[in-house]
């Protein structure tokens, strides 16, 4: 696997060395500065949550919300416990930065937390680790050792009167737990479902508590803003999109892995830094932001540049940074199948349009894919997507929709063949040839 990180010393992930990820070669790179600053008295406390505003620093982990604006959104003044909480549960498909963060650069991400609960004045704080990385969360569990024993966590960090401790919370491997209130829930060791809302997190979230939940990469950012300044980070990337970020590229490319480029980077040049497409074929489509995200044929993407905006106004969502590259020998309709089982499964069947509308869009792909279908299913198709989005608890069913609603606008005449005679518009023997990493791995 190819990686990246050259950039942003912090974040990196480019780093030699079996014990790099250790405290002291942390320390040896500049990290935990930010937070001796910061506690020295170098930079006051409400400059902290303004250091990140200037950033314009987005969430990581799909969304793409200011962090700084999150951060405000913390009552400071609140009496009582306040957490702060990573979310590590890393379960959509191609998307694989966060646990590479934690396994080569965890002190990145503890650093992060620890200044973002001393900005928000709380003392307490969770990441919460996908449950099929195992070995990523024992990992994370000797950082934090580390930590500890360096008095960089508890009490009086670094001999000053502020308190912080962070603990690591083995998830699962349920995809909905992603889901922020999902996450709360099964932190506090109940079955994990979105809570409705509001009320939002910011002013009832772990235990009742005030809550701020970032994603592993925003939080690993976090230090290098600090030590470089939330302008020059901004400078890093472009207006409306600070700085640097991780996309995790797969499918059909040479050299799959983290890449970590200024936002605002042309989707040639990260297809270029992947090794190009693979076999010398052709880019047919490309999903630039995790499963979740609406695919987006060749001439589309290839105009595009890798930031918010740019993807957004394409049609699509940068989300979590996952760039699914397909080329000429993908069957959208089978790539499509897998992805509707997915969402099928994952599907926590506490709202009725997700619950049943997920089975139904999977049911009607699969008799497409397998001979059956009918030319009145793509009409169907839409109108179930329809009744699903923005009718339920967390934005799951709006991830399985979006997928189905973009493939058969863009892709529709194959669909349409599939069903007219019977079998993919991709000949077997192609597909075979090329495809099998996307429909194997999702």
């Amino acid at each position: 696997m190819a990686i990246l990180g050259a950039i942003n010393p912090m974040l990196s992930l480019g780093l030699d060395g079996d014990n790099a990820w250790r405290l002291a070669d942390y320390v040896n790179r500049g990290g935990y500065s930010a937070l001796r600053r910061i506690l020295e008295g170098k930079i006051a406390q409400g400059d902290v949550i303004n250091e990140v505003k200037k950033s314009v620093l987005r969430g990581r982990g799909g969304a793409g919300f200011p962090t700084g604006l999150k951060w405000s959104f913390m009552p400071r003044s609140f009496p009582g416990d306040k957490y702060v909480v990573c979310n590590s549960d890393e379960g959509e498909p191609g998307t694989f930065k966060d646990r590479d963060i934690l396994r080569y650069n965890p002190h990145a991400v503890i650093e992060g937390m620890i200044i973002a609960g001393y900005a928000m004045g709380a003392s307490r704080g969770y990441n919460y680790i996908h449950g099929e990385v195992w070995e990523v969360y024992q990992r994370f569990e000797e950082a934090l050792a580390e930590a500890r024993s360096a008095c960089m966590l508890g009490n009086n960090i670094l001999n000053s009167d502020f308190d912080f401790d962070l603990f690591a919370h083995h998830g699962y491997g349920a995809y909905i737990c992603g889901e922020e209130t999902a996450l709360l829930e099964s932190i506090e060791g109940k079955k994990g479902q979105p809570r409705f809302k509001p009320p939002f997190p910011a002013s009832f979230g772990l235990y009742g508590k005030p809550t701020t939940i970032n994603n592993t990469e925003t939080f690993a950012s976090i230090p290098y803003i600090i030590n470089l300044g939330g302008e020059a980070y901004l400078e890093a990337g472009k207006a409306n999109n600070g700085g640097t970020k991780l996309f995790s590229v797969s499918g059909h490319v040479n050299r799959p892995g983290n890449y970590e480029i200024p936002l605002g980077t042309p989707f040639a040049t990260l297809l270029d830094m992947a090794g190009g497409m693979r076999g010398g074929r052709k880019l047919k489509a490309c999903i630039p932001g995790g499963s979740s995200a609406p695919v987006l044929p060749a001439a589309a993407i290839m105009d595009c540049t890798m930031d918010y905006d740019s993807i957004s106004k394409a049609g699509s969502m940068l989300g979590s940074g996952a760039v699914i590259v397909m080329d000429e020998t993908t069957c959208m309709v089978r790539a499509l199948e897998r992805l509707a089982f997915f969402y099928f499964e994952e599907s926590c069947g506490q709202c009725t349009p997700c619950r049943e509308g997920t089975n139904w869009l999977y049911k009607v792909i699969h008799r497409i894919e397998n001979g059956k279908g009918r030319q009145e299913d793509l009409d169907l198709l839409g109108s179930v997507t329809t009744n699903i989005m923005g009718r339920t608890i967390c934005a799951l069913g709006d991830a399985a929709s979006m997928p189905v609603q973009s493939f058969v606008k863009h892709f529709r005449d194959e669909f349409a063949y599939h069903i007219e005679h019977k079998k993919c518009l991709v000949p077997v023997d192609v597909q075979r040839a090329g495809s099998g990493f996307f429909t194997a791995t999702i």
